[in-house]
């Protein structure tokens, strides 16, 4: 996957994005439950041309309340649950690592989304990055990406937080961020 003019990259989060989030984490593919219209919501982009990546932080890892074994088999789950909607992941990336291990890919930090870049050979600058959360957007704003705020998970309290903060859109969902990004695309 050469990085190119015709490369479309959309970047999501995982946790409150596609699937319910936990202030327990999700620690098993049981708990592993997908929103509303997320799974089509990816698969319309995919369709449409886009790369879907996954930037995601898992400090549940480093926590030590699951291994990388239960992550490996709730990215199992995701990903088969978004190819029988019609959708596919282009890329999964995770951070694992304790708030407290001083990495530099634990969101707001731009680690993750750095490396996206390198993998895909692109700048990410304009790349729409959707979250529910400051680190989300705060993350985007690092690399110049698009900052994206869907109002599941934690983005009311998000919003709440945010107040009037200039360059960051907001809608209800990840199909409604889906149905702008085709529209843009349809352009």
């Amino acid at each position: 996957m050469s990085g190119s003019p015709q490369t479309r990259l959309v970047v999501l989060d995982r946790d409150g994005v596609i699937n319910r989030d936990s202030d327990a984490y999700i620690k098993s593919p049981d708990e592993w439950q997908p929103l509303p219209g997320a799974l089509d919501a990816v698969a319309r982009l995919t369709a449409a041309g886009f790369d879907v990546v996954v930037a995601s932080n898992q400090s549940g890892v480093g926590r030590g309340l699951f291994g990388e074994a239960e992550l490996d088999a709730i990215t199992a789950k995701m990903r088969a649950a978004i190819e029988a909607a019609g959708g596919r992941l282009a890329a999964v990336h995770y951070c694992p690592h304790h708030p407290d291990a001083g990495c530099d890919c634990r969101k707001p930090k731009a680690g993750l989304l750095e490396r996206i870049a390198r993998d895909f050979g692109v700048s990410l600058a304009g790349v729409p990055v959707v979250g529910d959360s400051l680190r989300d957007l705060d993350a985007a704003r690092a690399v110049g990406a698009r900052p994206i705020l869907v109002l599941t998970g934690n983005g009311e309290r998000t919003r709440a937080a945010l107040g009037t903060s200039p360059g960051v859109e907001i809608y209800p969902d990840l199909a409604a961020v889906a149905e702008r990004l085709l529209e843009e695309a349809a352009r």
